[in-house]
């Protein structure tokens, strides 16, 4: 049983946030924390020029609507939207926190993440806690 879960959310319908959801539940302790985490990737300057003035405000407003919905279904959840690269954000905010478990939704990985690589292999790869991929 663990005390302190990470589960990161990507809103991607190829991953599965509910089956990472129900297996937080079912490996934490009673008492544990849970931490629903959305990284939103840096939106480079010459494109954010393009986009309305609250576009981010409103987004990430958005975002963490729909992360305390589902940290609403799960005990002693929280939501919280953070920005940066996906997999070394989760990695820097697990560093700082020491949750001793991750959870991961993935997707089945195709050519371009054997060429590029995917967020849940480079977290999974350098994590210094338990790591769950679902799929």
């Amino acid at each position: 049983m663990y005390h302190n879960i990470l589960v990161p959310i990507s809103f991607d319908a190829e991953r599965d946030s509910s089956a990472a959801l129900k297996l937080a539940e079912l490996l934490s302790t009673p008492e544990a924390a849970v931490t629903l985490l959305h990284v939103v990737e840096h939106i480079p300057d010459y494109a954010i020029s393009y986009m309305p003035a609250e576009y981010l405000s409103e987004a990430r407003k958005a975002i963490q609507t729909e992360l305390d919905a589902l940290a609403a279904r799960v005990p002693n959840a929280k939501g919280l939207v953070v920005e940066g690269h996906s997999g070394r954000t989760i990695l820097d905010w697990a560093e700082v926190n020491k949750p001793d478990l991750i959870i991961l939704a993935s997707h089945r990985p195709g050519m371009q993440d054997l060429l590029l690589g995917s967020t849940a292999t480079h977290v999974v790869r350098h994590a210094k806690c338990a790591v769950h991929v679902v799929r």
